[in-house]
């Protein structure tokens, strides 16, 4: 019991950092949606309609760079450091590959927001202008994740916390610059969101890249040389890693956008009811996803010291805490429906409907954690094509047909609304965290020469 529970301090210890950092990135968006609110409804609407094509495409490459964690906790772990240097050189590689592509699909953003019906002129020329400005700091925040990768992947997840609230500091003036139009600059709006937030990216990888650089205990850590071509073997490998995880998180952010588009016909109170259950399971969701991103590092580190056994307590730790936090907030979110549903509206209806939804919220937390913490372990372990398919099976087959079958028709149960589509999420997600369970247990049980040479590879 006691190497569990030292464990846990240990993932704890990870885990914190990774939260706050995480809240602080969320953070931002909800000052660009707040501030770009003050000037007008539709500028307020662009800025959404641009964050919903923007997410799935920056995350899409943030999971790709996501390889690099496990990679280097695991060279950390065995010892070999001075192969560190060469994987963040092709890291920076890789992410200047997936910029190009970013910013090519959203400089052609204008025929995706057309696809939308009876679309407001004015809406689709600010959310156009939003996204041609933030696409700009799509290489300033891939970068950084290459450098907040590096640090986490050496056990280090304080600088993502320190930079990402800095960042959120350095966001609110700047957009208060480009938005309203001062010190010489043009009044923005909506667009001025982007252009604050592109800037700002940028910002927090040169401080980055400064503490990385002068920081003594990473000084061994650098490139074979200082300018490389890239390692295309290395890159395959990263890439092979990494994809798996890119399409689990693309798949994830558009299926909640479709749902939302599917609840939309249901009414005004029913969309803004199933946006606060799912704003307030999205904050519960930090927790969790932070003890994933600490099972990764804890995972491959110990696989890099050749302890297959440390590597399963930590695993099993970060599972057992993961749940024991998820009943907390579960309970937590139960108890206090009403008056967290309250906080965000003051129609009765909208309430009411709301402290329903938060039920299947919190029961909902439960599968997330075990899945998405199953899913950081995985990625411990490089088994990472796992992760798409469980992902994409449970949202995908499970999840949105049935949730669709029960949230909006009469076949099996009269229609639901978007009670059924939070049913569909929770069989989604329960079928997901049985699967990465399996899965993790079967790694388990094969021969420690078998999972060393897999981490290794």
């Amino acid at each position: 019991m006691q190497k569990y529970l030292a464990e846990a301090r240990v993932l704890l210890a990870l885990a914190i950092p990774v939260i706050l950092a995480q809240v602080a990135q969320t953070s931002m968006g909800v000052v660009d949606t707040i501030m770009a609110g003050s000037v007008s409804a539709t500028d307020m609407a662009a800025v959404a309609v641009g964050t919903s094509i923007w997410l799935p495409a920056i995350l899409f490459g943030h999971g790709l760079l996501l390889s690099l964690t496990p990679t280097i906790a695991h060279l950390n772990g065995a010892g070999r450091r001075d192969k560190i240097g060469h994987q963040v050189q092709q890291g920076f590689w890789l992410a200047s590959g997936v910029s190009v592509l970013i910013i090519a699909v959203l400089y052609q953003c204008d025929h995706l927001i057309g696809l939308m019906h009876n679309i407001d002129p004015e809406l689709k020329e600010k959310a156009v202008g939003y996204l041609h400005a933030i696409m700009w700091g799509a290489p300033g925040y891939l970068y950084f994740q290459v450098l907040r990768d590096q640090c986490e992947g050496l056990s280090k997840t304080k600088p993502g916390m320190i930079f990402g609230f800095i960042g959120l500091l350095v966001n609110i003036p700047v957009n208060y610059i480009f938005i309203y139009g001062k010190f010489g600059a043009p009044a923005l709006g909506g667009v001025g969101c982007g252009v604050a937030t592109g800037t700002v990216y940028w910002v927090m990888f040169f401080m980055m890249r400064f503490y990385v650089r002068r920081n003594y205990t990473m000084r061994d850590i650098v490139a074979p040389s200082r300018f490389a071509k890239p390692d295309w073997p290395t890159l395959r490998r990263l890439i092979q890693l990494g994809m798996p995880i890119a399409l689990a998180l693309f798949f994830e952010v558009t299926l909640f956008a479709i749902v939302a588009l599917l609840v939309s016909p249901l009414g005004i109170v029913a969309v803004a009811s199933h946006q606060i259950a799912l704003n307030v399971g999205s904050l519960m969701f930090v927790i969790p996803l932070s003890l994933g991103v600490a099972a990764t590092i804890r995972v491959g580190s110990r696989l890099g010291e050749s302890s297959v056994e440390g590597a399963k307590v930590a695993a099993y730790t970060s599972i057992m805490t993961g749940i024991l936090m998820a009943c907390c907030t579960s309970l937590t979110a139960i108890i206090f429906r009403e008056h967290i549903a309250s906080l965000y509206n003051d129609n009765v209806e909208v309430v009411t409907l709301a402290s329903h939804l938060l039920i299947f919220a919190a029961l909902f937390q439960i599968s997330d954690a075990v899945q998405v913490i199953g899913s950081g372990v995985l990625r411990g372990y490089k088994d990472t094509r796992s992760i798409f398919y469980i992902t994409f099976v449970a949202y995908w087959v499970l999840g949105l047909p049935v949730g669709y079958v029960l949230g909006l028709t009469d076949l099996l149960v009269p229609q639901m609304g978007p009670s059924g589509f939070w049913c569909g999420f929770i069989l989604g997600l329960t079928f997901a965290a049985v699967m990465m369970t399996f899965r993790m247990r079967w790694l388990q049980k094969q021969p420690s020469f078998t999972l060393l040479q897999k981490a290794g590879r």
